[in-house]
């Protein structure tokens, strides 16, 4: 009989990308990043930290893919660090337009998501579970 995956053994399993863990590529990011600013470009405090967040978002979004688990929110969480990283970086958009720039994302994420989820279980065993816990 075939058994399937649960969350918590999808959680045990390392996401790797190029045979690394996620936490060591983000670990050489921030050293690169501290690297270059130290030598040629000389960032603030504050725009190497959104760089690091940056790629600590886009780290999250591909692991979201592997995994495929969770994609929708990686995307939004990338988005929301993408546009912090700009503005960090002397894009001026006011916060009114980051928030309609931000809710449309969410909305246009949404409306790809539901098409996209389905349920961990059937229906009909979801009721039958929920009437044997009463």
């Amino acid at each position: 009989m075939h058994t399937p995956k649960t969350k918590t053994s999808l959680a045990a399993r390392t996401v790797r990308i190029f045979g690394r863990e996620v936490a060591l590529w983000l670990a050489l990011i921030a050293a690169a990043v501290k690297l270059l600013s130290a030598f040629w470009l000389h960032l603030t405090d504050d725009q190497q930290t959104l760089v690091n967040a940056a790629a600590a978002a886009a780290a999250g979004l591909v692991v979201a893919f592997l995994v495929r688990d969770g994609i929708q929110a990686a995307i939004l969480g990338f988005a929301q660090a993408g546009l912090a990283l700009g503005v960090g970086f002397g894009l001026d958009m006011p916060a009114e337009q980051q928030a309609v720039l931000l809710s449309f994302i969410a909305v246009a994420v949404g409306m790809f998501e539901r098409t996209q989820v389905t349920a961990p279980v059937p229906a009909d065993t979801a009721e039958v579970t929920q009437s044997a816990t009463d």
